[in-house]
């Protein structure tokens, strides 16, 4: 256990890498994570969006770390929210928006020129409130801001989209679900607790002999279903982040205990190219018998990687709260920027993705 929220147990094989202390240090410095700290000043006034607070229904409009984090915290915490969001976080043709209920949408794009967003945006404008969270630049979604007379909020440059969940793209939301954004930003304190930061070190240290040892495949045993969102944030962070130079791990989500009837056989006896983490939260004791049996399913997959030698390790929440989850968004984060360090990649761009996004629109203007 390294916080009160979280009971960890690291990979067995483990190789402490000291510099790595040091590399956390000078990162922590920097004005990405320092927006995960509580002293972090948004582009917004809380005062002034209480306004926003009396709509009880919400269409957030955005693509990867512009919609991922804020589903992630809707789909967790969603046993405290009372309010209803709408994700709309892909080009789905047949998607039906109910325009009877008076919604607020929550249009967000860093660059302000993301075409799913701005193609989604305009496709169920309406007589609906909206507020745009985008770069201050001369961008198409400010235009339409702008001629719309709607608030804008800024995104802040030095903030990458899927590193963003704790700034104003995901806690703005969260406040809006009746959230409380300050018990998210857990950064002061976990890196003050040296048991975190070298558990943090001691993982980061074992997935780079585990990729040297090509296990590239990292799998979530996610034995918690409101925690899908949590892993589909992951994968895009992990993934985009890590995905350069032919270099890179392949995240994937596997819905435990449902999958020991349909992937575990490969897990157990597969090709051996894989590393795992165990996912649950140990609230709800009231599914008595059901909880037993996931628990005990759970317990014996782990005696069997056990045996075989398998790599995992595992994350054991005590409770669903902002506290617990604002601390692995935390801790994936701070994981993903050192592994880029150590594989030599930078975790902060994605530049063969923007190659795509150039193609279509020179494919768009022939059309």
């Amino acid at each position: 256990m390294f916080t009160k929220n979280i009971i960890f147990k690291n990979f067995k094989e483990i190789k402490f890498n000291n510099k790595l202390k040091k590399i956390l240090v000078d990162y922590s410095k920097t004005e990405l994570i320092k927006s995960f700290s509580k002293n972090y000043q948004y582009s917004f006034d809380k005062i002034k969006i209480k306004k926003y607070m009396k709509f009880q229904n919400f269409n957030l409009i955005g693509m990867g770390g512009s919609s991922l984090g804020t589903k992630a915290i809707y789909s967790f915490l969603n046993n405290k929210i009372k309010k209803k969001f709408n994700f709309i976080d892909n080009i789905n043709l047949n998607q039906k928006i109910n325009s009877k209920k008076r919604t607020l949408n929550i249009i967000v794009s860093k660059s302000g020129n993301t075409l799913e967003t701005i193609s989604n945006f305009e496709n169920i404008k309406n007589k609906n409130k909206n507020l745009f969270i985008c770069e201050n630049s001369n961008n198409y979604l400010r235009k339409i801001a702008n001629q719309l007379t709607d608030e804008i909020i800024d995104h802040n440059n030095f903030i990458g989209g899927r590193y963003s969940v704790l700034s104003e793209v995901g806690m703005l939301p969260a406040i809006l679900m009746g959230l409380d954004d300050k018990k998210f930003k857990r950064f002061d304190n976990l890196i003050k607790n040296k048991k975190f930061v070298n558990e943090l070190i001691k993982n980061v240290s074992s997935i780079i002999k585990l990729i040297k040892n090509k296990k590239l495949n990292s799998i979530i045993l996610n034995f918690d279903e409101e925690s899908e969102d949590l892993f589909k944030w992951y994968q895009q962070l992990l993934a985009e982040s890590l995905g350069k130079k032919s270099k890179g791990l392949l995240p994937l989500i596997s819905n435990l205990p449902k999958d020991n009837h349909s992937m575990m056989q490969l897990y157990l006896d597969g090709p051996k190219n894989s590393f795992y983490t165990f996912f649950d939260v140990l609230e709800n004791s009231k599914y008595g018998m059901l909880k037993k049996i996931k628990l005990s399913q759970k317990q014996a997959t782990k005696n069997i990687f056990n045996k075989k030698k398998i790599p995992y390790r595992s994350f054991d929440l005590r409770n669903r709260s902002e506290s617990s989850l604002g601390e692995m968004f935390i801790f994936f984060m701070l994981e993903t920027i050192l592994l880029g360090h150590m594989l030599k990649v930078n975790p902060f761009d994605q530049p063969s993705v923007e190659l795509i996004k150039i193609e279509t629109n020179k494919i768009l203007k022939k059309l």
